[in-house]
């Protein structure tokens, strides 16, 4: 099998279903944004350290796959053989948010990404998964998207900022609190 078709060459592309979009169509934006997200979240499983994140983000990428096979369908006869978003997939990321927090110092102060590569790449996949939820949410006015799957995506970038919180820990990390009255200090 060949990665290239050729069919793409004047700018359209195909739905899972075969209907013909141009490649700027409103759920092809949806679903190839969520495609970069599981490519991220892939980035993030490289470098964090906690083995129950590392366990959890095997789970979370097989449910994005889900959400953007889901998104690539138009046809609904084909939709009731896709898997879907459950709530207890939902409830999974909310208990390891739940155990991380329980880790870490309260918050006092806005974050920002950064102090080591995992932490940064804990802040990608958290930013993703908003632009993500946006363009959704844009979708949803236009095509049916499941609840769950848009309930998912807001709690997975809630998930992500713990996890970044809780990488810093892990690295020794100290983070980096935002200072609204910043100035160089030469």
């Amino acid at each position: 099998m060949r990665v290239y078709t050729r069919t793409g060459d004047k700018g359209t592309t195909s739905l899972a279903s075969g209907t013909r979009v141009p490649k700027y169509h409103e759920r092809l934006e949806a679903y190839g944004t969520v495609d970069e997200l599981n490519s991220i979240i892939g980035w993030v499983e490289a470098q964090v350290s906690d083995p129950e994140i590392i366990l959890l983000i095997n789970k979370i990428q097989s449910r994005i796959f889900t959400i953007s096979s889901c998104l690539a369908m138009d046809k609904e006869e084909f939709k009731a053989k896709l898997p879907t978003i459950k709530s207890s997939d939902v409830e999974e990321l909310e208990k390891d948010m739940d155990r991380m927090l329980d880790l870490l110092p309260p918050l006092r102060s806005f974050i920002l990404p950064g102090g080591h590569p995992a932490v940064a790449a804990c802040h990608m996949a958290r930013t993703v998964c908003r632009r993500t939820e946006r363009l959704m949410v844009k979708l949803a006015e236009t095509i049916e998207i499941d609840e769950l799957q848009l309930k998912y995506i807001n709690r997975l970038s809630d998930y992500f900022f713990v996890a970044a919180r809780k990488t810093a820990l892990d690295f020794g990390v100290p983070e980096k609190n935002w200072d609204p009255d910043y100035e160089d200090k030469e």
